[in-house]
């Protein structure tokens, strides 16, 4: 583990975000996460083409990062003719001290597994709010489903000592939709189940899509905490 010093006029997500693209390398295919950190990561890649004219290709985890990637005119492939990228760039809801991630408050798990999953390098961008001591210390982990399956999923989950029930959506006058049109089966479990036996136990429930255990494929994090980047591989 390493710590930089940097100036600290701007937050501690746009720090580790600005940090991350800073080390985007020519002729690199790049994922895009989804979010707030996600953001700040594009915005500096974008100034990065600006400035330096560095020639690189991206592809999005979502709509919603791929219309900001376009707004600032960054070149782009679909994720449907790629088989493998360099890295692969997101933020994350938990992380354990064993590099384990919560993820999937959102809605695009599935993309953003892919994209994990196929990068040489997966960069994990936070602040210490993120920092945990387990896995589902702070949230529930969210579960993918299809909608005609979610009863016996839900029995499933329940089964290995799970409880939760379906995700409203922001109005909570209905159900939250995945992207890829979904439900999602918010869970809570003991807390003596580390990340590796629930990655092992969701990974053996028939029916589930998709969950927000990212499990030994983070290679490096970047931490933002208090001016400081931590970085941890």
């Amino acid at each position: 583990m390493s710590q930089q010093n940097l100036p600290t006029e701007i937050n501690d997500k746009q720090r580790v975000a600005n940090y991350a693209a800073n080390l985007v390398e020519e002729g690199m295919i790049v994922g895009l996460g989804t979010g707030s950190t996600a953001n700040y990561f594009i915005e500096q890649l974008a100034h990065r083409k600006q400035q330096e004219n560095l020639q690189f290709t991206t592809v999005a985890s979502s709509v919603v990062s791929t219309i900001k990637a376009q707004q600032l005119g960054l070149t782009m492939m679909a994720i449907e003719h790629l088989s493998q990228l360099d890295l692969y760039v997101d933020g994350a809801d938990e992380v354990s001290p064993g590099m384990s991630l919560l993820k999937g408050r959102g809605f695009d798990l599935v993309k953003e597994k892919l994209l994990a999953k196929a990068s040489a390098e997966f960069y994990v961008l936070v602040d210490n709010s993120k920092i945990v001591t387990r896995i589902g210390e702070l949230f529930p982990i969210p579960v993918e489903v299809s909608p005609f399956s979610w009863q016996m999923v839900l029995r499933s989950l329940q089964q290995i000592g799970g409880a939760g029930d379906l995700r409203k959506n922001a109005n909570g006058d209905g159900l939250a939709i995945s992207s890829q049109g979904n439900l999602i089966i918010d869970m809570v479990f003991d807390a003596s189940l580390n990340a590796e036996e629930l990655n092992a136990e969701l990974n053996a429930v028939p029916g589930i899509i998709a969950h927000g255990i990212f499990y030994q494929l983070a290679t490096t994090i970047f931490i933002g905490d208090k001016g400081e980047i931590i970085v941890r591989n």
